[in-house]
């Protein structure tokens, strides 16, 4: 297996630090983007655009400078506009498109607006010839979302599960956790472990589970 393969490998079974390191340039995919005048890779431009700026590297004018010639520069401005249409059409305010509109002409934030309103009434949007789906628009942004919310949530988890696992080590010795744990997942325990959890860890367990103990810690510890 050659190293490339093993690190790929490594990263499927766990261990993303390990992917192959390969550092992708945004603004240069942004401009691929563009230029590949494929509506359905426009269509997902707000959430490209979206992870490219949550990252810090998203630069408009390094997308711009990759552009030849004017009328793709002013697809790609034009691309972002849509963007914030579909931003505003969600009621989302980043700071770096904050920022961003203060450089938009008067013309920008009126086309803003009505694509907005395009987008609310699902209504095709047009321009440079192009076509874009309101309802694909949406549904890709929205399932971006979906998946940010959904990862925040398997964060939030793990951080409560290494919480959890810390506390449980300060009160019971490695042995003690997992009679614990085999006790609490209904899990049968041989005449041993029965009589060693009977006679020491439920002990524990009962202190634990005092309120009167909890409450009085809470104070001590000023929470």
């Amino acid at each position: 297996m050659t190293d490339r393969k093993l690190l790929a490998s490594l990263s499927k079974l766990g261990l993303p630090m390990f992917e192959p390191d390969e550092e992708l340039n945004v603004n240069a995919t942004l401009a691929a983007v563009v230029e590949s005048h494929d509506t359905r890779l426009w269509e997902g431009f707000p959430v490209l655009l979206a992870n490219a700026a949550e990252n810090y590297q998203f630069a408009p004018e390094q997308v711009s400078q990759r552009l030849m010639g004017e009328e793709e520069k002013d697809l790609f401005q034009r691309l972002i506009l849509m963007s914030g249409s579909l931003f505003l059409n969600y009621h989302l305010s980043f700071p770096w498109w904050n920022k961003l509109q203060n450089s938009f002409s008067k013309k920008d934030k009126t086309l803003i607006k009505k694509w907005k309103s395009d987008l609310a009434k699902n209504q095709t949007l047009k321009f440079n010839g192009a076509e874009l789906d309101p309802e694909r628009l949406k549904g890709l942004f929205e399932l971006y979302f979906e998946e940010k919310a959904e990862k925040g949530r398997r964060l939030k988890e793990k951080y409560e599960e290494f919480s959890l696992e810390y506390a449980l080590s300060q009160v019971f010795s490695p042995k003690q956790k997992e009679l614990f744990k085999k006790k609490l997942e209904g899990l049968l325990l041989t005449k041993t472990e029965r009589e060693y959890f009977s006679r020491t860890v439920k002990k524990k367990v009962v202190a634990l589970a005092n309120s009167e103990l909890h409450s009085l810690s809470k104070k001590l510890l000023g929470l």
